[in-house]
């Protein structure tokens, strides 16, 4: 038996048992965020809404009735507990499904209408997706005025649900489909009644011409009333916001043709009907839209998936270590230390850390790394991947909105709500063409009335506002652009800043970190070389107490090495810890009860503790080397070695033959940072530079006019990577040079960034030849429309026809490259 979801009356699926209790009684719900809004109203007092309410809801929308006071329930706390990340202080973030756009103006009229409320910090918003990611001042500024002034603009908005969001896309699909079976049921019908008349006009009798156009008016009237709704609705959200989009010369000439004709049949003026050249106009119009969204979809596709990766419900192992036996749980209400069961060909749920067992995980889906990681005891993992062979038990790290998963979501959110400058101008025109074009359809119909007559007038006017609507201008890139950043994801790789992909093509230097960018950054000690009096196994316990907090290779290189020997131990207090970014640690340690200022890192930072360098410092070593002293002199000196990444040579050698110079800057030894160089045969280097050092170098290139890409890794990375023109992230980088980069890199393999920045170029080549195709197009259309030479029909064919092309050709960026 079908049940219905108590909350927003969707379906509930067989396999899911998520109840709500209400008066006493159980109702099903659909989904985990169904189940936890019905259950705040209800805890907050407001379950009679679920009495008063006179109709179920056809989607996850706001109520129907009394608008303003239901959408205050999406301010209670427990009502967004579901659905609405924290961020720092009273910043608060939010995902929306957005229904009612038809185009890429749409797009930009919720943006402007959002961004000009005093306290929204940030709106990303996918045209491809129909996905808005919202930020906000909670102190500012509420939820349910940022969703009223959507609904205000004439769309309508609700919390982000994958599976609802699916519903909505399948029964606009279906209703999409609808509308053009009907317009062309009509289009066929009225050329019956219309072809008769072309034919035998003069000969037919009034009788049956005025039969033949009577049958015609009542075979339009489903495309006039219910095909041509969307164009309606359009045209009437532009008027109350005051502006115009291609909906509105489309409705405009729908509307005048009708009228028209229905003032012919009224009169019997016997010529003219326009019925026949109505419906066809909707079926083309409608046609080139449908087929449109269907590539809108593909190009935004990437982002969809990785929605959708993660499961509804998991295995949790409610009483782990004691018994392994399994519950069905709900993914979203799971926290931070819970066990859960991930069993083969699952996708895991959260980022968290195997417990037991041994599998390979299959990451291609985040990475783009095509073979199975082997995963163990104390491995991570990340949500939204595939467990591929054996079972694991997993202990949750993080989940929902702060899962790594996530953090990728938002970065290709907004990455594919980005906007080159060319995109702008292009909005910007594409509006203004518009209005002139209305104001130009004036003078157009009195000329041609006064000159031929008003029928023609009529004919020449309808086929200026189709076949001049400037679809294609505004589809050219932002379809380019999804297509590209899909892609690119697909392969690894997430664009994340604005303007990334228009400047990745004007690329003329890329400067590369060393550790853990071009060498894998799994530096190991090779050799501890005794300085002075200090025992070398004091020294390293000494030494892996300073970088106890640290995240940096060489401080991980240093805590998981083990000496020869261990009897020696040594009782170790820290205090008044100082971190250096680029240069080392320092802090006031206590060994067994005598207390000294001790410092770790370079030698000119150790130096300023220790003194001057002592001669048998002078070691030749081609790798790094850190040196540990105290005010007593320099103690012992680290010698680390690390190896150059599989694929570096190719991908230098690849970016060489694009004509770009290639530098090296590095905090590391000269002989270590000349080593790797000379190896990779790079354009320059600099060692020893300290995050200042790096910021100078850059910024040198870009006084002389160069653009600058700068790849790098760690926390010493993140200034030079907001002085580049474009900042590359790697895999394994530091947080904050992840979160402050333009380009995230989801993998290890360097041969990406060849690939990434030949695409950028492609995506750039393409979105030319979109504009100046629709341009083109614009060019030569008005004047043949003005001078009467486009019928109506021919005027519906060549829009859509003009929108596809630019589609088809920006789909081409979906292809990879074998």
């Amino acid at each position: 038996m079908k049940k219905n979801c108590f909350h927003c009356g969707l379906d509930v699926p067989e396999s899911i048992h998520l109840p709500v209790t209400f008066e006493g009684r159980e109702h099903e719900t659909c989904c985990a965020g169904c189940q936890a809004v019905a259950q705040s109203i209800i805890d907050a007092g407001l379950g009679n809404y679920y009495k008063q309410r006179t109709a179920e809801a056809e989607q996850a929308a706001l109520p129907p009735q009394d608008i303003l006071d239901q959408l205050k329930l999406y301010d209670l706390p427990e009502m967004q507990a579901g659905f609405v990340e924290h961020g720092a202080g009273d910043e608060r973030e939010i995902v929306l499904m957005l229904s009612g756009i038809t185009c890429a103006a749409c797009v930009w009229l919720i943006e402007q209408q959002l961004l000009r409320l005093e306290g929204v910090v940030r709106v990303d918003l996918n045209y491809s997706t129909h996905r808005a990611r919202v930020v906000w001042d909670n102190s500012r500024i509420a939820l349910s005025d940022i969703l009223l002034r959507i609904q205000s603009s004439g769309y309508s908005a609700s919390p982000y649900d994958a599976q609802k969001m699916e519903v909505q896309t399948q029964k606009e699909r279906k209703q999409f489909i609808v509308r053009l079976a009907v317009a062309g049921m009509g289009m066929m019908q009225t050329m019956m009644f219309a072809i008769p008349t072309y034919l035998y006009g003069n000969d037919i009798e009034p009788m049956y011409l005025q039969v033949l156009h009577w049958s015609g008016l009542l075979m339009v009237l489903p495309v006039v009333f219910y095909s041509a709704q969307p164009f309606y609705q359009g045209a009437w959200r532009d008027l109350k916001n005051r502006r115009v989009s291609m909906d509105t010369p489309i409705a405009l000439a729908v509307v005048m043709m009708f009228v028209a004709g229905l003032y012919s049949v009224a009169t019997n003026a016997g010529e003219g009907m326009y019925f026949e050249s109505i419906a066809m106009l909707m079926f083309f119009l409608l046609g080139g839209r449908f087929m449109e969204q269907i590539a809108r979809r593909k190009a935004g596709d990437a982002a969809e998936r990785l929605v959708k990766l993660v499961p509804a419900f998991c295995h949790k192992l409610g009483r782990y270590p004691e018994s392994q036996e399994s519950e069905e749980a709900v993914v979203a209400k799971l926290s931070v230390g819970d066990v859960i069961l991930v069993k083969p060909g699952e996708v895991i749920p959260v980022d968290g850390t195997v417990l037991s067992g041994e599998s390979e995980v299959n990451e291609a889906m985040l990475t783009g790394e095509s073979l199975p990681v082997a995963k163990r005891t104390n491995d991570k993992i990340t949500a939204g991947t595939l467990n591929a062979s054996g079972p694991l038990i997993v202990r949750t790290d993080s989940v929902g909105g702060n899962t790594r998963l996530s953090h990728i979501v938002k970065l290709l959110d907004r990455a594919l709500a980005q906007k080159p400058r060319i995109a702008e101008l292009a909005e910007k025109y594409a509006s203004t063409f518009v209005f002139t074009e209305l104001l130009l359809a004036v003078p157009v119909f009195i000329g041609w009335t006064f000159y031929a007559d008003a029928q023609t007038a009529l004919w020449i006017t309808v086929a200026l506002l189709v076949i001049t609507c400037p679809c294609a201008l505004s589809l050219a890139t932002p379809t380019a652009l999804a297509a590209s950043t899909g892609a690119l994801a697909g392969e690894g790789v997430l664009i994340s800043g604005s303007q990334s992909l228009e400047t990745l093509a004007q690329i003329d230097d890329v400067v590369f970190d060393k550790t853990g960018t071009l060498t894998r950054g799994e530096l190991t000690v090779s050799r501890i070389v005794a300085l002075g009096r200090l025992k070398t196994g004091i020294g390293l316990q000494i030494a892996q107490a300073l970088e106890q907090q640290s995240e940096h290779p060489i401080a991980k290189a240093i805590l998981r090495h083990t000496p020869e020997n261990s009897s020696e131990a040594a009782e170790i207090q820290i205090a008044r810890q100082i971190n250096r970014v680029g240069h080392g640690v320092s802090a006031h340690l206590t060994i067994n009860g005598e207390s000294q200022i001790w410092a770790l890192g370079r030698a000119g930072f150790v130096a300023e503790i220790a003194g001057a360098l002592p001669p048998c410092a002078a070691i030749e070593h081609n790798g790094s080397m850190v040196f540990l002293g105290n005010q007593s002199g320099f103690q012992t000196a680290f010698l680390l070695e690390d190896e150059i990444k599989n694929g570096a040579e190719h991908m230098i050698s690849a970016l060489k033959a694009q004509g770009i110079r290639l530098h090296l800057l590095s905090g590391d030894r000269q002989a270590a940072v000349a080593a790797v160089a000379a190896a990779l045969n790079l354009d320059a280097h600099q060692a020893e530079a300290a995050p200042e050092d790096k910021l100078a170098y850059v910024a040198a290139l870009q006084r002389t006019g160069r653009k600058v890409l700068m790849v790098g890794d760690g926390i010493n990375d993140a200034p030079v990577l907001v002085q580049a023109d474009v900042s590359v992230a790697v895999a394994e980088g530091a947080d904050v040079a992840r979160d402050g980069a333009d380009v995230v890199l989801l993998n290890d393999d360097l041969r990406v960034l060849p690939m990434m920045i030949e695409r950028a170029k492609k995506t750039r080549r393409i979105i030319q030849q979109n504009l100046s195709w629709a341009s083109a197009y614009n060019i030569i259309a008005v004047p043949l429309a003005v001078f009467g030479y486009v019928q109506p029909w021919i005027a519906a064919l060549g829009m859509s026809a003009s929108s596809l092309v630019v589609v088809a050709n920006a789909l081409r960026l979906l292809k990879r490259k074998t």
